[in-house]
């Protein structure tokens, strides 16, 4: 390989060393954090409603029929209105990341703000499935993925600890919704931010997995059936099994049986989606099947990140879907497993 190859396909370590660890007030995430990651390069190839995120987010409630995920709008394609997380600031809040960088491979506190209209850090948020604020942290390749819940300080600072396998651009993106809005009132909906982290070190771009539909994970085999169609919703079907058998015994994890996170390869457009049905509601049962209904923006590839919680521990099952055009001419729907370490290994804070 010669030297223009090899620069091309690194990126040289950042001269700015890490912030100092922080602890103390700002303490460590949650220690049941989904994570995922590829290390290799891959081979080529009812909540009443769980519709998808809005372009501001969709925290703000459980709604019905048009309700995002977490109660906000749906995403509306021919409207041209970006959805969740392509934007650092929106509604009136802006991401502010105070740790820019980190190293690949070393363990970082990763700190940040929200600040307000006024640019004052915001302080008071909604609790939304037992959090105040739901943190995604991905790759731009998709390979590695982590949701955190990070501790928020009595001065708005949030922060989290966290070690990203992977050198290369990444994504950062905060969900949440805002407590004092004035403006809003009661009727506040939810807010996705994003904005981009750099992880520093040797780099080599990974293709994105081929769609299939099955993901394995510690022994554990999840099934996806159902197809995005953007403009349009459609529903989407987990089924976990273990060793063969189907597992009926999935337990609450933030108040639903599973939680789902899509991102759209490209630019990591987010959608969030929650299950149709909730733990207790006299009607959901705990497993083996997790139902979501989504609606994808755009055709286009997506990457799905399902996280479940049995016998105490969180994992995280990835696939790769394909959505066609709203009137399947042109296109065709296809879901898929992550192939290799994609399935899911673990969790971080």
């Amino acid at each position: 390989m010669n030297t223009g190859t090899t620069t091309g396909l690194r990126i040289t370590a950042f001269a700015t060393a890490l912030a100092a660890v922080f602890g103390g007030a700002y303490g460590l995430g949650s220690g049941l954090d989904p994570l995922v990651d590829d290390p290799a390069p891959a081979a080529h190839e009812r909540h009443p409603s769980g519709a998808d995120r809005s372009a501001d987010g969709g925290h703000g409630g459980h709604g019905d029929g048009e309700d995002g995920g977490h109660g906000g709008r749906k995403p509306d394609p021919a409207s041209g209105e970006p959805v969740g997380g392509l934007r650092v600031s929106s509604g009136g809040y802006a991401l502010d990341l105070r740790t820019p960088r980190v190293e690949a491979g070393r363990a970082a506190t990763l700190r940040f703000r929200v600040l307000d209209r006024d640019g004052r850090p915001l302080t008071e948020y909604r609790r939304d499935h037992d959090k105040e604020l739901h943190l995604v942290v991905a790759s731009r390749d998709l390979g590695t993925y982590r949701h955190l819940h990070p501790t928020r300080a009595a001065d708005g600072t949030w922060s989290t600890r966290l070690t990203l396998p992977v050198a290369g651009d990444h994504r950062v993106f905060a969900d949440f919704v805002p407590g004092a809005d004035p403006e809003a009132g009661a009727d506040a909906e939810g807010v996705t931010l994003g904005t981009d982290l750099a992880v520093a070190g040797p780099y080599a771009p990974r293709e994105l997995p081929a769609p299939t539909r099955t993901a394995e994970v510690d022994g554990y085999r999840v099934r996806l059936d159902g197809a995005l169609r953007p403009g349009a919703a459609r529903e989407l079907t987990l089924t976990v099994t273990r060793h063969g058998r189907p597992v009926t015994d999935l337990e609450p994890y933030l108040g639903a049986y599973g939680h789902l996170v899509a991102l759209r390869s490209g630019d990591l457009a987010y959608l969030h989606v929650h299950p149709n049905g909730a733990p207790g509601d006299g009607a959901t049962e705990p497993g083996p099947e997790v139902s979501f209904t989504a609606t994808a923006p755009s055709a286009g590839a997506y990457r799905l990140f399902l996280d479940f919680k049995h016998r105490g521990e969180v994992r995280t099952a990835a696939f790769t879907v394909r959505a066609g055009t709203a009137s399947g001419a042109g296109g065709t729907d296809g879901a898929g497993d992550a192939g290799g370490d994609h399935g899911g290994a673990g969790h971080g804070h």
